[in-house]
């Protein structure tokens, strides 16, 4: 076993984590894993970010379904594109590592609260985040993903070995109070300020600047603690838009390379940092999903073609279906890589989602 006092590197000599924004070419990420995946349980964290046509039906879905195995049907068809996708990577010369997988249909509980069950391993980007060379454990928001840190712990722990930083923000309550009993939808947030709270997949880093979205899973407390933990590197600004479904900043506004950064035409940025504003970066908006209208979580997923994974600034993996957003990208010389994708999202996400980038080929700079 190497030692901790190991330097932080490859067996090529280079760093074994490093990734300071969202485009350097990739050289290592983690993807996540679908055993194990349990349906979300409904509590008032869910019901903030599901879409107002589709409460009802989910409200009944997860409080009959909550805690329970997905079914595996639904399993089998996303496995198989979780493959190619692994297949992708793996072609393209990136280290693909895996965390374990954990049964999330099992109960948990704290000496505050319960519930009946977890999420899933799909999705790494919301629970981990690397800025330079550490990686962050997200204290997360929703009691159902309270303890989905630990299929990551081994990860970790070789990365930690090897020299890399390694660092967990303060494990929250939870309790009632860090959610708003007053809130209302379409007006504020319903986590509260009574302890920092937020999810990593709510950041996108541009070197030496990293955007945070506000949103119903992280609070202005959890940006504070961001800025007095990095604030000799790096620089947390504060964004907002106008969603009233608020999380994940990953399918909402994304660069893509120094200077170009898509946005979504539904959801305009609302808090506008200064530095944006006296940017002269391009802002495109992304072209609407080729997701048919009729699918029963179109309100939800339709924004997932934002959802893209950079191996570099001039190529990303797009969801195969999405041929509007690969012209787009084709006409400002990116090549898009098409994988289909779409039954995955039901377990939360696309291909940001589910991966977390541990080794990027660059270093620290200043893009604005």
């Amino acid at each position: 076993m190497p030692s901790i006092d190991a330097a932080n590197s490859t067996t090529a000599g280079g760093p074994v984590v490093n990734s300071w924004n969202e485009w350097d070419p990739l050289e290592e990420v983690i993807v996540g894993v679908l055993d194990g995946a349990a349906t979300l349980p409904w509590d008032t964290a869910l019901d903030a970010v599901t879409a107002v046509e589709h409460r009802d039906r989910s409200e009944e879905y997860h409080r009959l379904r909550g805690g329970r195995q997905v079914e595996p049907i639904h399993v089998a068809a996303a496995q198989r594109e979780l493959d190619e996708f692994v297949s992708i990577l793996e072609g393209e010369g990136v280290t693909v590592r895996r965390p374990e997988p954990l049964d999330h249909a099992v109960p948990h509980a704290t000496p505050l609260w319960a519930s009946p069950g977890g999420n899933c391993q799909a999705n790494p980007r919301d629970v981990l985040i690397v800025l330079g060379d550490e990686i962050l454990e997200a204290p997360m928001a929703w009691r159902s993903r309270y303890f989905e840190f630990l299929a990551y712990r081994d990860l970790c722990k070789d990365y930690f070995r090897r020299g890399a930083k390694w660092r967990a923000a303060p494990k929250p309550a939870m309790t009632d109070a860090s959610y708003d009993p007053r809130w209302v939808r379409g007006e504020g947030y319903v986590t509260t300020e009574v302890e920092p709270l937020f999810d990593a997949a709510d950041m996108t880093r541009c070197g030496r600047d990293v955007f945070v979205q506000r949103s119903h899973v992280t609070n202005d407390f959890g940006i504070d603690w961001l800025r007095v933990h990095y604030g000799d590197t790096l620089r947390f600004h504060k964004v907002e838009f106008d969603d009233y479904r608020a999380i994940h900043i990953d399918a909402t506004w994304v660069p893509l390379r120094p200077g170009l950064a898509l946005t979504n035409p539904d959801r305009p940025m609302t808090t506008v940092p200064e530095i944006l504003r006296d940017s002269d970066w391009t802002f495109l908006d992304a072209p609407r999903s080729t997701l048919p209208e009729r699918h029963p979580q179109f309100a939800s997923y339709q924004w997932l073609s934002m959802n893209m994974l950079s191996l570099g600034p001039d190529k990303v993996i797009v969801e195969a279906h999405e041929t509007p957003t690969i012209e787009m990208l084709a006409a400002e010389g990116i090549e898009a890589i098409p994988c289909p994708f779409r039954s995955n999202y039901r377990f939360g996400g696309s291909f940001h989602c589910a991966t977390v980038d541990v080794r990027r080929r660059g270093g620290l700079d200043s893009y604005f």
